[in-house]
């Protein structure tokens, strides 16, 4: 019997997504999360004795000029190595960027699979033969499976292997191929990197995505880790997923219905909140937290959004010290149906206001205003639609965006005709 670990996308010493500092925010915890998911992963291998470690792409994150990155690496290698566990390597699309990919030669246990062509090791000790090719540059738009070779007989046969498969939202197409195509090589394990969800794709043979070690961002939610492999006699017996992760992020729904005022809202966001600490057990939380449903202390929120979010973090120190990081807090509530109908004013909110709703309800004139900004977006300095510090780029030719935030600019319309005068 063998056991072996395998794990992708750790994106070492990755900047983490919208890492805002506010008084208490345990930052310091979360920027090191990438580097503690690692260490754990190494201390599984450790622990579960694995015959070798594979590592299935983008161990780096981009062009990441800090050699520090890489020295970190290198030791925790070198308590594989003393254990005299070897550990393989494909570069992903990362990887090829990466500036520490090209310069820093790896520690002795750690061999990198060739970028040119398909590369097997056998380890006839063990009677498994790796088979796997990294990413030459950031971007592979060939099947590279295709060209692997066929499975060593009387070996236990496992595939490394960077790639979207045949496609995985958010993630782009890289070395694009299909699950008859990986299945017509004949190994027993397809161990593939790129998509960070975790997903047992399928088990004649066995095909797993692992998921990243690490989340990173509010996109990334759940558990996170990597894949522990039992064989016997060149036949999988067991696959476990091992959470790995020491920051787990949450998208947190607050069902604020009916609720009468701010107060019973925070009420309701502190068990909403205790809901998801129970859930990461014992791990820093990471939560954003959407408040929505329609209910008389709309107008309360959504006028002093700024106090609520304040309000919300300051929730968040009640469980604790480092315990719980409010990433962002959408305010998505609205008036209750019965309330005063602000689309019927007789003025000129009202009538932006309707404009606003029929230009939302109306994809065909949506996308003709898009149309329109496209052009305005061409003459405008590249910079202003980079991606900012949360991940997300702003894009006005595109409808999808242009109705999310045409719904801000009504709730703040919405908020401005109905909130209460001081005193009155």
């Amino acid at each position: 019997m063998l056991k072996f670990l395998h794990a992708a996308d750790v994106h070492l010493d990755s900047p983490l997504k919208g890492l805002e500092r506010y008084e208490g925010a345990p930052v310091e915890e979360i920027r090191g999360a990438t580097r503690r998911a690692f260490e754990n992963l190494v201390e599984l291998a450790l622990a579960e004795e694995v015959a070798f470690l594979l590592l299935a792409g983008d161990l780096y994150d981009g062009d990441w000029k800090d050699y520090n990155t890489g020295l970190f690496f290198a030791s925790q290698m070198r308590r594989l190595e003393e254990a005299g566990i070897p550990v393989f390597v494909i570069a992903g699309n990362h990887d090829a960027a990466s500036q520490i990919t090209r310069v820093l030669r790896p520690p002795a246990n750690v061999r990198v699979l060739s970028t040119k062509r398909p590369e097997t090791v056998v380890l006839a000790e063990l009677e498994v033969a790796l088979h796997g090719q990294g990413f030459v540059s950031a971007a592979v738009s060939d099947d590279l499976s295709a060209v692997y070779p066929a499975a060593e007989p009387h070996l236990f046969n496992v595939g490394l292997l960077h790639t979207s498969l045949d496609g995985r939202p958010g993630h782009a197409a890289y070395a694009p191929c299909t699950v008859d195509g990986l299945r017509s090589r004949g190994y027993q394990y397809w161990a593939l990197g790129h998509v960070h969800e975790r997903e047992v794709v399928c088990r004649d043979p066995w095909i797993v995505f692992p998921g990243v070690l690490q989340g990173r961002h509010a996109r990334e939610t759940g558990a996170k880790g990597a894949t522990l492999v039992t064989v016997q006699d060149r036949e999988v017996t067991a696959v476990e997923a091992h959470d790995l992760d020491v920051v787990r992020w949450a998208v947190c729904p607050v069902d604020a219905a009916g609720a009468g005022s701010a107060g019973e809202v925070l009420d309701r966001v502190q068990r909403a909140l205790e809901r998801e600490v129970a859930a990461a057990e014992g791990r820093t939380l990471a939560a954003r937290l959407v408040i929505e449903g329609a209910c008389p202390a709309h107008g309360e929120l959504v006028s002093a959004p700024e106090r609520w979010v304040q309000e919300c973090r300051s929730l968040a120190f009640a469980f604790g010290e480092e315990a719980v990081w409010i990433e962002k807090v959408r305010i998505r509530t609205r008036q209750p149906a019965a309330a005063l109908d602000p689309f019927a004013a007789d003025d000129a909110l009202g009538g932006l206001l309707r404009s606003i709703r029929d230009l939302e309800a109306d994809d065909a004139e949506l996308a003709e205003l898009a149309g329109e900004l496209a052009e305005l977006r061409r003459k405008l300095p590249a910079e202003l639609f980079e991606p900012a510090d949360t991940g997300e780029a702003l894009d006005p030719a595109d409808p999808a965006q242009l109705r999310g935030v045409l719904a801000d600019v009504r709730d703040l319309l919405l908020a401005r005709l109905l909130a209460t005068p001081e005193g009155a």
